[in-house]
């Protein structure tokens, strides 16, 4: 467990249970009860995060980026119960019910051009990782670039989108999703095998305000560090994670040609390493998928 996340379990007091009902009908049944920012902030005070909870919204990342067009987003976190719009990498819908997942982004300013970001949202998911060790959640792995596995099954995905500005800095705006209680139904839109939290965990009641409030003070953590020295101190954790080392993987790149090898881990920026014919391969974009035999 990350000490952030310790230091989040330790001072947490749950919101008083309310019917949620009549204002969410559309809500997942038996589902934990809904996202409380009060509950929230209180956990996290001290992290100089500015957070709003809002009910719907299309998207969490769509929203920040407008406001960042107009206003600083620094250490903003918006939270929703259920996106209309969500999406995860290359296009792809996130759907998120009310009580059935959590669904956030952070704004991060950093004082460098966005091609010297390597290595973020690989920073990101050791944040999300640790944050989910520390409330319990084992067998965990990390996927280049962006998701979160149990047992190979996709339980949390990250999207960093990137806009600069005219002095050199860049507002990154980092989105997480982690599948609380997926409902069949929605199981069957999501590309590949799915889990979430519920079939993990026993199908016992999750407190989605202290998580979320974990994974925020990691994020935090991480970004802080990650401003400093980069992607490189969060290498090796990411490694000990890495689903893919040693699998024989096919990178499909983004004008469809197919690159096969064996992962062999990342490098300093967060690039995938890929061993072809006795040669090591950089891949900084690219979709990747383990080769069955």
């Amino acid at each position: 467990m990350g000490r952030a996340s310790r230091q989040i379990i330790s001072r947490y007091r749950p919101p008083v249970a309310l019917d949620t009902s009549a204002k969410h009908p559309e809500a997942l049944p038996d589902t934990e009860s809904l996202l409380d920012q009060g509950a929230i902030a209180s956990a996290i005070r001290g992290l100089k995060i500015t957070i709003q909870v809002v009910d719907s919204i299309d998207s969490t990342n769509s929203e920040l980026l407008r406001r960042a067009a107009r206003a600083d987003v620094h250490r903003h976190l918006l939270v929703a119960e259920r996106q209309q719009a969500g999406r995860g990498r290359r296009g792809r819908e996130w759907s998120a019910l009310a009580g059935g997942s959590l669904t956030f982004s952070l704004g991060w300013r950093f004082e460098r051009r966005a091609a010297q970001l390597g290595g973020l949202s690989l920073a990101a998911g050791v944040a999300v990782a640790r944050a989910l060790e520390g409330s319990g959640y084992r067998d965990l792995e990390l996927k280049w670039p962006n998701d979160v596995l149990h047992r190979w099954r996709k339980l949390a995905g990250i999207l960093i989108e990137l806009t600069e500005d005219a002095v050199g800095s860049t507002i990154a705006v980092i989105g997480v999703g982690v599948n609380v209680r997926v409902p069949p139904s929605l199981r069957g839109k999501v590309a590949g095998p799915v889990t979430d939290l519920a079939g993990i965990d026993g199908d016992v009641s999750i407190d989605r305000n202290l998580l979320l409030a974990c994974i925020a003070a990691e994020l935090v953590t991480v970004l802080g560090h990650y401003a400093e020295k980069g992607f490189e101190p969060f290498r090796a954790e990411w490694q000990q994670r890495d689903a893919l080392c040693g699998r024989p993987v096919q990178v499909l790149m983004p004008d469809a040609s197919r690159i096969l090898g064996v992962a062999a881990g990342v490098d300093t920026d967060g690039a995938l390493l890929v061993e072809r014919n006795a040669r090591q391969l950089r891949f900084v974009n690219g979709e990747v998928s383990v080769r069955r035999a």
